[in-house]
């Protein structure tokens, strides 16, 4: 063997393999046998080294996978439900959202039109979607009255989230700042300010809660 054959020689198989493992590791996204090649040093041979690389990872809690025409390490298929992280996320309430969720449980069964006659704006689906999705209010019972509006309640999980045993427990306007429901605002009343956004002004405002 000459210094030209030396100087190009492969590492040994074992080396390519510990390589392989290396790059696939280190990698966010999958890699293609191209990719991989042109990582490794002259004349290894990545295909090889993959073979040789899953079957060692055959039945350990991870695997090396093929994705469509690349490669890469996953998380064993019956180890998968370890994964899961179950994880409380903080969502803020908009304004507008606090207030039609109060006016719901302290009028309930209450109206849209109910709601946007106390408020003096009109509530927009969003807010009511969002409340709803929260699982905090549901649709009540329609009234008896022209056009059989829906009516909205809160639910048994806002009352579990705040430790009621019913609606008749509901706290006063301190207890529900204290509890992170409403913000230090001076008050939020009927007013004649667009829903979602306004920039409304105490004067003349009356408490939604009275202490």
């Amino acid at each position: 063997m000459n210094d030209n054959d030396s100087l190009f020689a492969a590492p040994p198989q074992a080396e390519q393999e510990r390589m392989v493992e290396a790059v696939l590791f280190a990698s966010a996204d999958p890699l293609t046998l191209a990719e991989l090649t042109t990582r490794l040093p002259h004349g290894c041979d990545a295909a090889e080294a993959l073979v040789t690389l899953r079957r060692r990872y055959s039945g350990r809690g991870v695997h090396v996978v093929k994705v469509g025409d690349a490669y890469a390490f996953r998380t064993a298929p019956d180890l998968g439900h370890l994964m899961h992280k179950e994880q409380v996320e903080a969502r803020k309430l908009s304004r507008a959202a606090i207030e039609t969720l109060a006016i719901v449980a302290y009028h309930q069964p209450v109206t849209r039109a109910e709601i946007e006659e106390i408020r003096g704006v009109a509530v927009s689906r969003g807010t009511v979607d969002q409340l709803i999705e929260l699982e905090w209010v549901r649709f009540g019972r329609r009234r008896m009255t022209p056009g059989r509006p829906v009516t909205f309640v809160v639910t048994e999980q806002f009352l579990d989230h705040f430790s009621l045993e019913s609606a008749r427990d509901l706290p006063g306007l301190k207890e529900l700042r204290a509890a992170g429901l409403l913000d230090n605002r001076p008050s939020f009343a009927p007013t004649s300010a667009q829903d979602d956004g306004e920039d409304e002004s105490p004067e003349g405002q009356s408490e939604l809660f009275e202490d």
